[in-house]
């Protein structure tokens, strides 16, 4: 586990630049925070450490967002709308054993369906200061330890 303070949304992208050059095809990463809290400020950065240059959104509207522009494949995913039916068929093992990287906003309405290994950013933010945020790193396997470690 890793605690990091970052300051601003410039912060916030520069930490999804340096994980882009740590994840590799077939990485899932949960992304746990609030409505605002930088989830989508982080995948923009994320992004464009893997060289894509298509503006990102969320997909809160369309489920998922697929990005096939960089060095590896960007799925960004917003399961918040899945909260009553759950994510039944939309394929989820075949992003998640594909060819790209898996990020995840509101990964808890999927529990039953997520992989047994995954790098998970828990995102708060500061009550007293509009743009800092408290994020915590959490590896579930060895692989995301390493990514971790090198952050």
């Amino acid at each position: 586990m890793k605690e990091l303070i970052i300051n601003n949304a410039e912060e916030m992208m520069e930490l999804g630049k340096k994980l882009a050059q740590q994840v590799c095809s077939g990485d899932v990463l949960l992304l746990d925070g609030d409505l605002g809290a930088g989830k989508t400020t982080f995948t923009k950065g994320l992004a464009l450490g893997l060289g894509i240059k298509r503006n990102i959104k969320s997909p809160t509207f369309t489920l998922i967002r697929e990005y096939r522009d960089g060095k590896l494949p960007l799925y960004h995913m917003d399961m918040y709308r899945l909260e009553e039916t759950g994510a039944g068929d939309i394929g989820l093992d075949d992003y998640f054993n594909g060819d790209g990287v898996c990020v995840i906003e509101w990964s808890q309405f999927i529990d039953d369906e997520l992989p047994s290994q995954y790098l998970i950013m828990h995102i708060l933010k500061d009550e007293n200061d509009f743009d800092k945020r408290y994020v915590t790193l959490e590896a579930r396997g060895d692989q995301y330890q390493k990514i971790i470690d090198n952050i």
